[in-house]
């Protein structure tokens, strides 16, 4: 369920930089996960791209198009509340039907419910977003729906609640619209992801150009889509390029996100998001409305206590605490990159063993060691980023950083599996190469006092 505002320092399994038994540990975990689940990735990899960005329904569950019919380009479905028992679907476009509401019925189902639309303007443009939320649906169920009466089927599936498989999902952030962004969708799509977690500077729109926020949900609908032609919902947290001015704004900087993401943002612009028995999503704003002192912090520390018990708590929000490519500390009286994270956020995060952190904002491939008040220790927090979905720069190297265990040039999106207590973190690149692999598996109790 959605918790919005009105354990573990992990046991990690260490990378190849590292040396003795926990090197030889870390290379058995990982060839097993290579032979038993990057195969499976890998495979993915092998349908055609010409798959993606179409509406893939069997021939026998979709009625034959007519001329004119109605299939906004927008489309793309989110959720607002219980990702097992719901579904939010969206679109950004005129009211040109009569009929927006959304008739759906699990796939095996001949029992056809209808759910109603709601209209709301989308802001400085004569477009409106169109919204319908889908309750007291099946945990774990795949579903059909469509607009109205329009003969366009569409398909999703809703969360397990209990993670008796395996559960996989995507993250990254800085995606902008051009061919890298798109070419990162296609990748994200293959894997066929529960959902992607996109942290912040989704389409670089700052606030002030609807048509650059409309074009980056054209992409996601036309290429996040797995290929069973089931649409992957999308998570996110603000960035910088969400928000006219960057920090320290207000809600109405943010016309264009805020439009179609304050379903779960009612009230703040960060929340929680609890999936099934097994994963919480802790959504944070790094200063863009919401300050990072105070009221967030207040929250983000009883939110992480309230869930000590999650198999999973993760953590994602778009400035790194332990930036790739900016500079960390401050100079001329200006403070570090992720300077007010650290004072706040960091100890909390191991205080109340947070399983790993994702950041973006650098726009590259990092991996932190697990760290503990800014060192390495194996009972640490890891963090991984750092936005590059679609945004490039040079990382600093390990040597200059000492924080970071792996870099890399390169445009990427991390793949995410659970498996049991384990989580495996994949980072791919976008021609679909290997960047990095690590694990991270265990709690230990939370610290007190």
């Amino acid at each position: 369920m959605r918790t919005n505002h009105g354990t573990n320092s992990t046991r990690w399994s260490p990378s190849k930089n590292d040396a003795g038994k926990g090197e030889l540990m870390a290379s058995l975990h990982r060839r097993s996960f290579l032979g038993s689940t990057l195969g499976g990735l890998a495979a993915t990899l092998s349908y055609g791209p010409g798959l993606l960005g179409q509406n893939i329904i069997p021939k026998s569950e979709s009625p034959a198009a007519s001329p004119g019919q109605f299939a906004p380009d927008t489309l793309f479905l989110t959720w607002q509340s219980d990702p097992t028992t719901t579904m939010t679907i969206q679109w950004v476009g005129p009211a040109t039907i009569s009929d927006k509401s959304i008739q759906y019925a699990a796939l095996e189902s001949a029992l056809w419910q209808v759910g109603t639309t709601t209209t709301k303007p989308y802001p400085n443009t004569e477009l409106k977003v169109h919204r319908c939320e889908l309750v007291a649906l099946e945990p774990g169920t795949e579903y059909q729906f469509r607009i109205g009466m329009t003969p366009t089927i569409y398909r999703f599936r809703t969360m397990p609640s209990r993670a008796t498989d395996v559960i996989q999902f995507v993250s990254g952030g800085d995606c902008g619209t051009d061919a890298h962004a798109v070419g990162t969708n296609k990748l994200a799509a293959r894997q066929e992801p529960y959902f992607a977690l996109i942290g912040g500077d989704l389409a670089y729109d700052n606030g002030r150009s609807p048509a650059t926020f409309t074009k980056f949900l054209q992409n996601y609908r036309a290429q996040m889509i797995d290929r069973k032609g089931r649409l992957i919902p999308l998570i996110s947290c603000l960035g910088n390029h969400e928000v006219h001015g960057g920090y320290k704004t207000t809600r109405a900087d943010s016309p264009q996100y805020l439009s179609v993401f304050d379903g779960f943002f009612a009230n703040s612009t960060f929340g929680v998001l609890d999936i099934g028995d097994y994963l919480s999503l802790v959504l944070l704003d790094t200063g863009h409305i919401a300050p990072i002192a105070g009221e967030q912090t207040a929250w983000l520390a009883k939110t992480l206590a309230d869930r000590q018990e999650r198999p999973h708590l993760i953590v994602a929000n778009h400035v790194p605490a332990y930036p790739s490519y900016r500079a960390a500390e401050g100079t001329a009286g200006k403070p570090g990159t992720g300077e007010e994270q650290r004072k706040y956020w960091s100890p909390l995060f191991e205080r109340f063993n947070v399983d790993v952190v994702l950041e973006h904002h650098d726009h590259t491939f990092k991996r932190t060691h697990p760290l503990t008040n800014g060192l390495k220790d194996k009972y640490g927090v890891l963090y991984l980023g750092d936005g590059s979905w679609g945004k490039l720069r040079a990382p600093k190297t390990p040597e200059m950083r000492p924080y970071l265990a792996a870099v890399s040039p390169a445009y990427h999106m991390t793949v995410h599996r659970l498996e049991g207590e384990q989580r495996f973190h994949v980072a791919l690149e976008e021609s679909g190469k290997v960047a990095d692999v690590c694990m991270t598996i265990n709690k230990r109790p939370a610290k007190r006092g």
